[in-house]
């Protein structure tokens, strides 16, 4: 039977939902993700199966594990995984088939909601006796009857795309990789080039990986074909957008606010001065961890797990 090592960094409540659908027969270990080097390698050394979370992986560990059939991640990003290495050892890699992906679109919502309904600033009045500081009939807004254009319509994309249409908003995307007719239909969404997309949303929203084509996808020449009443939502990667070029825009009035799930560096200085503005919301890099994610994810990991033990080709293969 298969041998499956998992090294995480989850609680054992979490880590136990994510093996939970394994197999009752097969061997499934959990270990800590910061064990030593050495140590990791040893325990990987006869693995069949590692599923990981988070993304990150030593050589050594890679090296040691000569009967390796997959890489497995809980997540969907894989930018931080040595992707050479893999291809080199014939390795196969596959993120998690976009099952975290209603958990990022709900919080992709949250933003936007966020930014549009100025919530934070809401509730700090109401706790500090400012009632009605904010005069909302001038400073809030709705989606409905606005344009959102979605960057990136894989699978999160069109779960944000899905959820956008009951709201009343017109929904543009840009992918390099157009979607079905059908599926274009069905999520009533128009395709577009990313100038028109920039130059037509009231709303922005990523949903890219990080890649070399990706990095600084936004920039200063894309910040200014925005709408100064626009906002920026990020959920993906933070290098996808030029920092200090989203810091100029931000100050400068050249778009309204933005929504950050995500920073270039993470943790972030706390002297980055994107933190000293007001017009941004952030949260800490969450858009996808939600208490209901684990098993939608340990469900979608033993099935491909189980096909790849039965000779077939791993889904959601990335990477090589």
């Amino acid at each position: 039977m298969p041998k499956v090592m998992f090294f995480t960094n989850l609680v054992s409540e979490l880590a136990q939902q994510v093996i939970a659908p394994a197999p009752q027969e097969w061997d499934v270990s959990v270990l800590p993700h910061d064990l030593p080097v050495l140590e990791k390698a040893n325990q990987a050394s006869d693995a069949d199966f590692l599923i990981l979370f988070p993304s990150n992986l030593e050589e050594e560990v890679l090296r040691s594990a000569q009967g390796l059939k997959l890489v497995q991640l809980v997540s969907a990003g894989f930018d931080r995984m040595p992707l050479a290495l893999l291809k080199e050892l014939e390795i196969p890699l596959a993120n998690n088939g976009g099952t975290n992906s209603i958990d990022v679109a709900e919080h992709t919502f949250a933003l936007i909601l966020s930014v549009y309904r100025r919530l934070t600033e809401m509730d700090r009045n109401v706790r500090n006796d400012g009632w009605k500081d904010i005069d909302s009939g001038m400073t809030t807004y709705t989606i409905h009857g606005k344009t959102v254009g979605i960057v990136g319509l894989g699978h999160i994309g069109r779960e944000v795309a899905k959820r956008l249409v009951p709201f009343g908003a017109q929904v543009l995307y840009y992918d390099p990789f157009p979607a079905d007719a059908e599926v274009e239909r069905n999520l009533q969404v128009e395709r577009v080039s990313l100038h028109e997309l920039l130059d037509r949303s009231d709303i922005v929203s990523l949903h890219v990986p990080l890649n070399d084509q990706t990095r600084h996808l936004i920039g200063q020449a894309e910040l200014e074909r925005m709408k100064s009443s626009a906002i920026l939502v990020n959920t993906c990667r933070g290098p996808v957008v030029d920092e200090e070029a989203l810091i100029e825009a931000l100050r400068s009035g050249g778009i309204r606010a933005a929504g950050l799930d995500v920073l270039r560096d993470e943790p972030t200085d706390p002297g980055n001065p994107i933190l000293q503005l007001d017009n941004v919301i952030f949260t800490p890099h969450i858009a996808g961890v939600t208490y209901d994610t684990w098993q939608r994810r340990g469900r979608f990991i033993f099935d491909n797990l189980q096909r790849v033990w039965a000779g077939e080709e791993p889904l959601s293969k990335v990477g090589h």
